[in-house]
């Protein structure tokens, strides 16, 4: 048995972080995680605002241009409305060329469709007209439900491909479009008087300020937006470290610890001094049982022997100090003391070999060697609190971690399963409720406990 001066390895639970990690720095495997839900749900609620959106967008059309040419825009809706379908099944966390290029094809195809007349009309005007409907700001859609499921890096991204290419649109128009010289001179004619409104309104102009002030908004809204992104991917850092941290606490302390720490303004790193109850358990004869089996068989035996004693002291809202090779030590009012930690100590022991007699049940029937363990529990004064420089671990030390170590001890002497001190006894009957917990201990006086001076009152439980 180890010497009973111990600390326990809590330093990744509560070890300081930076509160805002780096955008390159999230290789965790929790914030990986946490992204990759909210990848997921993200991507899911902008596919699912897309199948409601284009519908009521097609609607619309309809409403305001009842005429069959406007089907062709339906049939780009309908194409946007699958394309988000692929989208979902594409997306994940991380570089996807595959979703990158499905983003890329929102933007085309709702710039071809802005930008290239409608076949299927039957009036033909010049394309320059067409920018006069004022389409452009439908990439809003596309941009606002980006914000749903991307990083801030393809948000932005989004601003810049789409403002590329609406310009580029734009100029391939200017290039390449044929002008209408009699509309252009009917215009002139009309508008003789207003040359403003014949620059506004030339049927062959492009209106490239305007294509350019568009593109401009669009940046910035897309520049506000991916830095709103980026701050809610902050924290869900935050988030994602903090769950972290409540798992590795949850990996020493009971659930019901867990949350009130979780609650506590208070640090764990003062130190203090507090009655609590200390239990070590350690298996009787496992150096014998060890030289029988190979290593893999012994790490497998501990991990079935530590899980099912580590979930007692769970269930009966103990602290798992440490792991001491064969055994384990515990503790039960820290760290925050509670009204029944003697009970709540002696429950645990007793659960404990009620859990070891059904292990055995179950090993007896698969011809493996039953277990046997003994237990030490002591109520007393001890001090608890942060330890270390660069490592912190959160400490339990005195003479009543040393005195349940010793009880454990004397197991074998006394070939009891359970040895409590008589101070935890008395403590039980002070908190009530004692008579099924204390049945059948047996009291021993003037025993002999090594590195005490005095003789002490212990009791004895040697059979269930």
């Amino acid at each position: 048995m180890a010497e009973a001066t111990t600390t326990a390895p809590v330093a990744s639970a509560r070890a300081s972080s930076d509160p805002i990690l780096q955008d390159d720095a999230l290789e965790t495997k929790h914030i990986r995680e946490a992204l990759e839900e909210h990848k997921r749900r993200g991507v899911e609620m902008a596919v699912l605002a897309r199948w409601i959106i284009m519908p009521i967008v097609a609607v619309f059309l309809f409403s305001v241009y009842p005429h069959p040419s406007q089907l062709y825009y339906v049939a780009l809706l309908g194409v946007l409305c699958i394309n988000g379908f692929f989208i979902r099944r594409f997306a994940r966390v991380g570089r996807s060329n595959a979703e990158v290029g499905l983003i890329m094809f929102d933007l085309v195809l709702m710039t071809f469709g802005m930008v290239f007349p409608n076949p299927f009309s039957p009036n033909e005007m010049p394309v320059p007209i067409l920018y006069q409907y004022d389409n452009f700001m439908y990439f809003f859609i596309i941009l606002a439900a980006g914000t749903l499921a991307y990083s801030w890096r393809t948000v932005l991204g989004m601003g810049i491909w789409a403002s590329v290419i609406w310009l580029g649109g734009s100029g391939l128009m200017w290039l390449f479009g044929t002008p209408n010289e009699e509309i252009a001179q009917r215009l002139s004619v009309a508008l003789a008087e207003w040359p403003e409104l014949l620059e506004l309104y030339d049927p062959n102009d492009v209106g490239f300020k305007f294509r350019i002030q568009e593109a401009m908004v669009f940046l910035m809204v897309a520049a506000i937006l991916a830095q709103s992104t980026r701050r809610f991917y902050l924290m869900l850092d935050q988030n994602a470290d903090l769950a972290r941290e409540r798992a590795n606490l949850s990996r020493y302390f009971s659930p019901n610890v867990v949350e009130q720490l979780s609650q506590n303004d208070d640090a764990l790193s003062q130190v203090r001094t507090s009655r609590i109850a200390v239990l070590f358990i350690d298996i009787i004869g496992f150096t014998r049982l060890a030289e029988q089996k190979d290593a893999v068989e012994v790490i497998e035996l501990l991990r079935g022997f530590h899980g099912r004693m580590e979930q007692e002291v769970f269930r009966h809202g103990g602290t798992l100090d440490k792991y001491l090779g064969d055994g384990l030590m515990a503790t039960f009012g820290t760290p925050v003391v509670g009204e029944r930690d003697a009970s709540d100590a002696l429950a645990c022991a007793r659960a404990m070999c009620v859990v070891l007699d059904q292990w055995n049940a179950e090993r007896r029937q698969a011809g493996e060697p039953e277990i046997h363990a003994g237990i030490g529990i002591h109520f007393g004064e001890a001090v608890q609190g942060d330890i270390g420089a660069n490592r912190l671990e959160y400490a339990v030390i005195g003479t009543a971690v040393n005195i349940a170590s010793r009880l454990e001890a004397m197991t074998r002497v006394m070939q009891a399963r359970i040895v409590m001190s008589d101070a935890l006894c008395r403590q039980v009957h002070q908190e009530g409720g004692a008579e099924a917990l204390v049945q059948g201990f047996t009291r021993a006086d003037e025993q002999s406990i090594r590195g005490l001076q005095e003789p002490m009152t212990v009791w004895a439980l040697r059979a269930l």
